[in-house]
């Protein structure tokens, strides 16, 4: 190697390294938080980066946060949550929010964002596929151009535009500058080689696997009975049931269940844990 190719193959790699550093996401964090209903999904959500900015689809979920909406640390937008399925407009009008929110840089000054939760979420999508296919509405025959269709009822062709437009909407979800969390219920299935049950995040089809690809962190949400009370752990390991991992604590940082706290868990896998500046009532 000559030392012109030398030089030109050093500035190339501190260009990609340079490039690396200054990408904001390097500092960022994406989870899926995925459990039962009760375990503390919503309500963990205090203890991240603030503000964190949370697009409801689940009716009356932020309830638990009301303090922190009152405080201005936690803005709720909550106008997803009502839905009509004879004319779905939920799905369509977050993407349009999500888009002016990027274009306005608004990403940048928030701690954290949240969709909440996946689970509604998609269902608003998949009203949004059956409204574009002219099918939407109450279970009822008579859809379609030969009116043999149902109104209200997926088709098999209905699913793949439905996983499109949630796996293209996560990709970018995961690329902005602030820290991201998806909520999501859980479901189960067996595994049709080994016969064994296993709990993953309910979301369709291949997106199963697909979805999860895309975030650094899966945890799985529970809680357990002791003498002091009852305590909301999430797992972040997976065990012979329940879908889970951690990339940022895989040296052992992370304890196999660890506290509901995102903060902690920032601290301990050495991200940042400073809020941004508040965004309502400052104080």
């Amino acid at each position: 190697m000559s030392e012109n190719e030398r030089l030109e193959i050093e500035a190339e790699a501190e260009k990609l390294q340079k490039m690396y550093y200054d990408d904001p996401r390097v500092n960022g964090y994406n989870a899926i938080i995925y459990g039962d209903l009760g375990t503390g999904k919503t309500y963990s959500l205090r203890t991240c980066r603030k503000p964190v900015l949370i697009h409801s689809f689940d009716p009356g979920g932020t309830f638990v946060l009301r303090d922190l909406i009152d405080s201005g640390d936690v803005i709720a937008d909550t106008r997803f949550e009502v839905e009509d399925p004879d004319m779905p407009t939920s799905f369509k009008e977050w993407d349009e929010v999500y888009h002016d929110l990027k274009r306005k840089n608004f990403f940048d000054y928030v701690g954290t964002y949240v969709i909440d939760s996946s689970t509604t979420w998609a269902q608003c999508a998949m009203y949004q596929v059956l409204r574009m296919q002219g099918r939407a509405g109450t279970v009822r025959k008579g859809a379609g151009k030969a009116g043999t269709g149902f109104h209200g009822v997926p088709h098999e062709n209905d699913w793949l535009p439905q996983m499109a437009m949630l796996e293209k909407a996560m990709r970018d979800f995961v690329s902005l500058p602030c820290d991201c969390i998806l909520t999501g219920h859980d479901d189960s299935d067996k595994d049709g080689v080994s016969g064994k049950m296993f709990v993953h995040l309910m979301i369709t089809g291949k997106l199963q696997k697909r979805i999860p690809l895309l975030f650094s962190e899966i945890y799985h949400t529970d809680t357990e009975e002791t003498s002091q009370g009852l305590i909301y752990r999430f797992l972040t390991r997976r065990t012979g049931l329940y879908q889970a991992r951690t990339r940022l604590g895989k040296g052992g940082e992370l304890d196999l269940y660890e506290e509901q706290d995102f903060k902690n868990i920032l601290r301990k896998v050495g991200l940042p844990t400073e809020d941004k500046p508040r965004l309502l009532n400052p104080a």
